[in-house]
């Protein structure tokens, strides 16, 4: 809980700062008088004052933002020799340059992080898929377990490697999202038995970028050979007499390839409230053992036939295999550049698709989110948290350029109308656009919140 915490605003500090510093540094460099650099809103709970103009630089209590105060008449009297000083004095290109600084610093500080992430290297599991879903894209592409995806190719002439499962999952899931058709390269686990297959992608209708998305797709978790871990004294894996070590080859005489598989039959073999017996045939010191294995039943929280599932208190699979990603140092760095774009592109047409009622509000989310992927990403390593932390830069940086009031984007949007018209927006309409901007944000907020409550409470 408190590395969650601490993960969390170190998060917010960073991307804040940055984004703030971004404001502060253009607009001292256009000559604009900067009276605050604030860390947070509220209650000043530290300052000092520096620099010529002596801007003070505040702490404020309530950490979820900050802001830049510049000299501006709109905002209160100038003295008549720093009226040139003034933001709203600053000539049109200028102003548009202070606002667009924010965005842009987090936009650049995401390409330094993934660039980071990938001269650091990240331990991924393996682009090794596990059975399919039934009735999934994979499935019907002809994907098997322990498939190795090499590459991939949207026209079937330029390939790109696949790095690993995550490299594999992020290609499908802008391929399902644009409709489109894929290539994949594929050969068995040790490489022999090359072949191509196409995942044609263009029937999924996909409005969330989900758990349900990827099972129809039909990328479930990395392959992982159908071994028993740790068995749990006096669970059903103890009480049928498996081992920790036992291969398990059938169950119900259906041939179990890996782990995936084997961990939905358990899942599956339910009756109500009670679990039903399987018939397990495993690999132990070279012989055949045959066992019967009853799961215990468990409450899943959904409806129907998904409301209880079994379970038999062991470890299935073994751990996926392994592959460090890493790049040098110019291609780490134009990876950090062409992962930011495709990030931010991805970012704005699913909000785009939010609107327009072709995407799921569900897939917004909010600080409690943040703050639980925050913590998973500091336990897993440096790489994986500098990682995420792009991630959200990426996501503040493309929110602050929405046209919305209130946001750097509708700023912008102001500019812009200025620069068309040769006048600025009057100042009735500034007030009537600056309320429904904040009735805006307090809705995607609210919304946002209530998805990371329903996340937490297992609803979504």
């Amino acid at each position: 809980m408190i590395t969650t915490v601490l993960a969390f605003l170190l998060t917010l500090g960073v991307l804040v700062v940055v984004h703030e510093y971004g404001h502060y540094r253009v607009a001292v460099a256009c000559n604009v008088k900067v009276l605050r650099f604030s860390v947070g809103f509220g209650r000043v709970v530290w300052s000092r004052r520096r620099g010529p103009d002596q801007t003070e630089f505040v702490l404020s209590a309530l950490p979820l933002g900050g802001y830049v105060r510049m000299l501006d008449e709109r905002e209160g009297a100038v003295s008549p020799n720093e009226l040139d000083r003034a933001f709203n004095n600053r000539p049109l290109w200028q102003r548009v340059a202070v606002v667009a600084a924010g965005p842009l610093a987090n936009l650049g500080l995401a390409v330094l992080l993934y660039a980071a992430a990938n001269w650091i290297g990240i331990e991924e599991p393996k682009a090794l898929i596990s059975t399919p879903a039934a009735q999934s894209a994979a499935q019907r592409a002809g994907l098997q377990s322990g498939d190795w995806v090499r590459a991939w190719s949207s026209d079937g002439a330029e390939w790109q490697d696949v790095d690993s499962m995550s490299d594999l999952r992020w290609t499908l899931t802008q391929a399902a999202l644009q409709g489109e058709r894929v290539s994949l390269s594929v050969s068995d686990r040790n490489g022999h038995r090359p072949r191509t297959v196409q995942v044609d992608l263009s029937g999924l209708d996909a409005r969330d970028v989900d758990a349900d998305l990827m099972r129809r797709i039909g990328l479930g978790a990395p392959y992982s050979e159908p071994v028993l871990g740790d068995v749990k004294a006096g669970g059903p894996a103890s009480t049928a007499g498996l081992q920790a070590g036992d291969r398990v080859a059938s169950v119900d005489d259906r041939e179990i390839n890996d782990a995936a598989l084997l961990r939905d039959m358990i899942k599956a073999a339910v009756k109500g409230d009670a679990g039903v017996a399987m018939r397990w045939v495993v690999e132990r010191a070279g012989e055949n053992v045959s066992v019967t294995v009853t799961p215990r039943v468990i409450p899943a929280g959904g409806s129907g036939p998904t409301a209880n599932v079994g379970r038999i208190d062991a470890y299935v699979g073994k751990p996926a295999e392994m592959v460090l990603v890493r790049h040098g140092p110019i291609d780490g760095l134009l990876q950090g550049v062409t992962r930011t774009w495709n990030m931010a592109s991805l970012t704005v047409r699913m909000l785009g698709r939010m609107v327009i009622g072709e995407a799921s509000i569900k897939n917004l989310s909010g600080p409690l989110t943040i703050a639980d992927y925050a913590g998973q990403s500091v336990q897993q390593g440096l790489s994986y948290y500098l990682a995420f932390l792009a991630l959200v830069s990426v996501s503040l940086g493309v929110l602050n350029l929405l046209p919305l009031p209130m946001l750097d984007g509708g700023h912008l949007m102001y500019y812009l109308f200025e620069g068309v018209t040769g006048r600025p927006v009057p100042e009735r309409w500034l007030d009537r656009l600056q309320r429904g901007g904040i009735a805006v944000l307090l809705v995607m907020m609210s919304v946002a919140l209530f998805n990371d409550v329903a996340r937490l409470l297992g609803l979504h």
